[in-house]
């Protein structure tokens, strides 16, 4: 007669990991985009003041996005560049080091302009803060606001977002992850278990 198992016998599989589950899909990130678009000019009364800067690496193809259609509704184009914060963030001795991005401002500059940082998620807000500190760095816009894909929540800062596409309550054990076409093939937004395949937080 065999012995009964022990109370640790590992005579169970585990559970398989979740699979990560889409929150918005191509047709949803395009619906957003617009809405943004017409809300930026609508609190900027046009497209005249506005300059759109992306922060690397998906807030740049996210402010790209924003620009082709405020461009449609306009006819005309509205200054856009990107923004590096990577030397700017407060928890860069705490990570391992990581590459510059490109930062790129418009031949006109920011000062006197409304600038529209541009991101995937909001989180902490830390990113924001960097930001801040990198704008004032390179010149004095009348004003800064802000505009991201996905706000997931759990800030660290007093930092709110202007323009959303989509409140996300979220866990702090989740990742939310932003594909886009031109980075990943593929429009997404995706939220998985930190244990499972996600790969932003």
């Amino acid at each position: 007669m065999s012995p009964a198992h022990s109370a640790e016998s590992p005579d169970v599989a585990a559970a398989p990991k979740p699979a990560p589950r889409t929150v918005l899909d191509a047709s949803d990130i395009s619906r957003a985009l617009i809405r943004i678009a017409h809300e930026i000019l609508e609190r900027n009364r046009g497209a005249d003041p506005v300059v759109l800067l992306g922060i690397p690496t998906r807030g740049v193809g996210l402010a790209r996005r924003v620009s082709d259609r405020i461009a449609a509704v306009e006819g005309q184009s509205v200054p856009t560049g990107s923004l590096d914060v990577t030397m700017y963030r407060d928890d860069i001795r705490l990570k391992p080091p990581r590459g510059l991005e490109h930062t790129d401002i418009p031949p006109g500059g920011i000062d006197g302009k409304v600038v529209v940082l541009v991101d995937d998620v909001l989180f902490s807000g830390r990113t924001i803060r960097a930001a801040l500190d990198a704008i004032g760095d390179i010149g004095r816009p009348r004003a800064v606001q802000l505009a991201v894909l996905v706000d997931r929540g759990h800030r660290e800062l007093p930092i709110r977002a202007d323009y959303v596409g989509k409140n996300l309550p979220t866990s702090l054990v989740e990742r939310v992850t932003v594909h886009l076409t031109e980075y990943d093939g593929a429009d997404a937004v995706l939220i998985a278990d930190k244990t499972g395949t996600g790969a932003k937080a």
